[in-house]
């Protein structure tokens, strides 16, 4: 079982950036995969990126490549998401969660076990 702690977000102007932390504890999160979803109210909540603790393996919707960067301190079982050239379009509460890795890239999030508060992501224009 895994405990899920988020920090970081707030608000940024547009162009900003943002770090976002998720600190595990527990079980298992070697054997997990790891992602970070984002929700605007009355919206689902939607994919962002995936990391896979064994091996380091990155996966990212397109809403997120080439500005997003999902990453990980495997000695303290943490992975962030940094955000970079925000835009406001990127507001949304941002929520970390994990999985048991069962081989390939999940962006459902009714698949995913374990998942954090969330954390609130504001980018003004």
């Amino acid at each position: 079982q895994l405990q899920m702690v988020q920090s970081g977000g707030g608000s940024v102007q547009a162009g900003g950036s943002l770090t976002l932390s998720c600190a595990t504890s527990g079980y298992g999160y070697s054997s997990s995969i790891l992602a970070w979803f984002r929700q605007v109210s009355g919206k689902e909540r939607e994919g962002v990126a995936i990391i896979r603790p064994r091996g380091g393996s990155t996966y990212y919707t397109d809403s997120a490549k080439g500005r997003f960067t999902i990453s990980q301190d495997v000695s303290a079982n943490t992975v962030y998401l940094r955000m970079d050239n925000l835009q406001p379009e990127d507001t949304a509460t941002y929520y970390c969660a994990a999985r048991a890795d069962a081989g390939s890239w999940i962006l459902d999030a009714q698949r995913y076990t374990y998942w954090g508060r969330g954390t609130q992501v504001t980018v003004s224009s």
